[in-house]
């Protein structure tokens, strides 16, 4: 099995995060998403003298593709997205499905096509050990389902539970946004992931989400210090959404 060296550069205001992935010093690496600031990444790059052979997109949002144009400019490397969403991107040169294995120097890396957050969500594998999972899996939180290009709350829990958890519980998760954790973490403590993997469903309770009547099935802590909603639609309609955009009676008014 291969080494598998990691390095996050973490954006203050959006919390997302810029993986740099590396097999040696003087060997090759790859770059997932671009919106965390640069230098931090860069240095290593030049001390480390590796060669940047991709840049792997996990989706199309500007938190995690603002810096695309210039690793490119800078180091020639093809930028790499699901093709689902290959009209969101102002530059994609190569388009990947789910399965597809890409390999930089010693590293192997593998695809996984995990629609919900936005329909062209993808996740990496590497080294069969390291997982960079977007913004579909948080340590102790999962990605919402209404942001631009997004997909269903079926998606999303099919790709939590059946593709990202399925894998090994020592595989190390290193999400989109924040801290690192495990699958076997997530399988134990993510309280979404606890939810949706028992038979017996939350009490749901009317509140108002998005401006819309709803039941809240679950409330739990976001990765930024807020809190994410399940909600049901009165039209039938799930969702993950921002906890700050519902609103239950007990509130009076406040949202949680």
């Amino acid at each position: 099995m291969e080494t598998v060296h990691t390095l996050a550069s973490r954006h203050s205001r959006w919390l997302s995060n810029s993986w740099l992935v590396w097999d040696r010093p003087g060997g090759a690496a790859v770059l997932i998403d671009t919106g965390a600031p640069r230098e931090p990444l860069l240095r290593i790059v030049a001390e480390q003298r590796l060669d940047l052979q991709w840049v792997l997109c996990t989706h199309h949002h500007h938190d995690h593709v603002e810096h695309n144009a210039a690793w490119q400019a800078e180091f020639g490397c093809p930028i790499c997205g699901h093709r689902a969403e290959a009209e969101r991107f102002d530059v994609l040169d190569r388009t990947l499905d789910h399965g597809e294995e890409l390999r930089a120097g010693e590293l192997v890396i593998r695809a996984l096509h995990v629609p919900g957050h936005t329909q062209g969500q993808l996740s990496f594998l590497i080294g069969e050990r390291d997982l960079f999972t977007g913004d579909t899996l948080f340590r102790g939180s999962v990605g919402g389902t209404r942001a631009p290009g997004h997909g269903t709350f079926e998606q999303l829990r099919e790709s939590i539970l059946g593709t990202l958890l399925a894998l090994p519980g020592e595989t190390r998760v290193h999400p989109g946004h924040m801290e690192s954790t495990t699958v076997a973490r997530e399988a134990a403590s993510n309280p979404f992931v606890l939810a949706w993997s028992r038979s017996e469903r939350p009490h749901p309770q009317r509140c108002n989400a998005l401006g819309e009547p709803a039941e809240l099935l679950l409330l739990a802590p976001d990765y930024d210090g807020g809190t994410k909603a399940w909600v049901r639609f009165d039209d039938g309609q799930e969702d993950i959404v921002p906890g700050s955009r519902v609103v239950t009676p007990a509130d009076g008014g406040q949202r949680p």
